[in-house]
């Protein structure tokens, strides 16, 4: 009987090798950004659940066997840095929004590699950046294979931009963009040369999609909702499916044991702030200032910064400011949302913030404005508090909820409970499992 038991679980065993779904998920980098975290945390979470999944990147940071490099990587970079100058050209040689432009310029055909040649589907993330060109992506339609397209912000949605603030032309057709500066406007000789960009990238990419299926995942209903709206997205499917978190790593642990690790105040209640960029203006640094000022007992709060660039926000704080820096290590990062009484985002614009489901993984209370998918997120006053968008005052009255007013226990039970229920790797790769099998019926 147990030869038997063992014979069918060799043979169950071998049907999962060779009959388990190949998905090949395509993303410009490993490791860096908040995209690519998420789409590295989606293979294991797919791989955890029997799909055969492999990521294509430009940049490659480890030495993961499922995570395969670009051969053109080099070509790849230079083609990033033409895409670069030829944006820098269109804003009249200046360097503001140089980064908040995409126009899928440049990049490299992934169709003739054997990773893409062997996948049953093919599943886009963040493709920015000389990784993949408008071109090389209609060529990826154009071979038959299911599509999907998971949207980590709103570019697939428009013409150039990532984040669309107030503007709403993507739901008619993008033109004139606020973030592009025609070098008409500045007399150039190069201006007859060049067409104002965002109407000419929206032509390109109605030509990408015309005829064309794609199924385009928001992780958020916000973003969900939004996408729907354009009418380049118009006939398309789009669905919603929140990126995963791996609950083995992101959990809570003892708050003095980590500050410890860390050199942190044993003594002090800590607000944490983190962004890749901490002086990037969108993460809104500065309504966290300014809510900081509106604090009762500055000397017994300090803020945590983690993120690039966060020595040149610490005298500019009210309260004691800890810059912990840009960390790549996993552990650590764990470790300082475990040094953390409450974690503040106050950012203008987001999809589904990554850092907020840490946080909140690891127990931590989070407090950010009613914007996009943030309160998908947090739970007013169960997980966290939102905060009316853009109001320092506000974002003060809820740090001193969270601080001083609410049960933290509670705050830490539901924060757990809300990941468990809605972001763990079982529901998320389940509901993408699902979105795949859809193309077979």
């Amino acid at each position: 009987m147990r030869k038997k038991q063992k014979k069918f679980e060799f043979f169950t065993y071998l049907f999962r090798t060779f009959a388990a779904m190949k998905v090949l998920i395509v993303n410009t980098s490993e490791r860096t950004g908040g995209a690519a975290v998420a789409a590295n945390r989606l293979m294991e979470a797919l791989i955890n659940n029997g799909v055969k999944a492999k990521m294509l990147v430009r940049d490659k940071l480890t030495d993961n066997p499922c995570v395969v490099e670009h051969p053109q990587q080099r070509r790849l970079r230079w083609a990033f840095l033409w895409e670069r100058l030829g944006i820098w050209l269109q804003l009249g040689l200046r360097r503001r929004h140089l980064f908040d432009i995409d126009t899928g310029s440049c990049g490299a055909d992934i169709t003739q590699l054997p990773e893409f040649q062997e996948a049953d589907v093919i599943h886009l993330h963040w493709v920015n950046q000389g990784m993949l060109s408008l071109k090389q992506i209609r060529r990826i339609l154009d071979s038959g294979k299911p599509v999907v397209w998971t949207m980590h912000d709103i570019w697939p949605a428009t013409a150039i931009c990532h984040l669309t603030l107030d503007c709403r032309q993507f739901e008619v057709k993008c033109q004139n963009c606020p973030l592009d500066t025609s070098l008409s406007t500045l007399h150039s000789p190069l201006s007859s040369f060049l067409s104002p960009l965002s109407s000419k990238i929206w032509h390109k990419k109605q030509q990408m999609l015309e005829g064309r299926g794609v199924t385009f995942v928001a992780c958020s209903e916000w973003l969900a909702g939004e996408a729907r709206k354009s009418a380049l997205l118009k006939g398309q499917r789009v669905i919603s499916i929140p990126n995963p978190i791996d609950t083995r790593v992101y959990k809570p642990g003892d708050r003095q044991t980590a500050r410890r690790a860390l050199g942190l105040p044993l003594d002090k209640k800590l607000i944490l702030f983190a962004s890749q960029r901490v002086t990037n203006e969108y993460k809104g640094m500065r309504y966290l200032m300014d809510a900081c000022r509106q604090l009762d007992d500055p000397g017994q709060l300090g803020v945590m910064i983690l993120g690039g660039h966060a020595e040149e926000v610490v005298g500019q704080l009210a309260l004691e400011a800890l810059p912990i820096g840009y960390v790549n290590d996993e552990q650590r990062i764990v470790q300082v949302y475990q040094a953390a009484d409450v974690f503040v985002l106050p950012s203008l614009s987001e999809n589904l913030p990554n850092t907020i489901m840490e946080a909140m993984a690891c127990g931590v209370p989070c407090i950010g404005f009613n914007v996009g998918g943030i309160p998908e997120e947090i739970q007013h006053k169960r997980t966290g508090y939102v905060a009316a968008y853009r109001d320092a005052a506000d974002l003060a009255r809820g740090l001193r909820w969270v601080l001083n007013e609410a049960d933290r226990e509670a705050l830490r039970r539901a924060c757990l409970q809300h990941v468990a229920a809605h972001y763990s790797e079982q529901q998320v790769a389940k509901r993408y499992i699902e979105a795949y099998e859809s193309f077979e019926s």
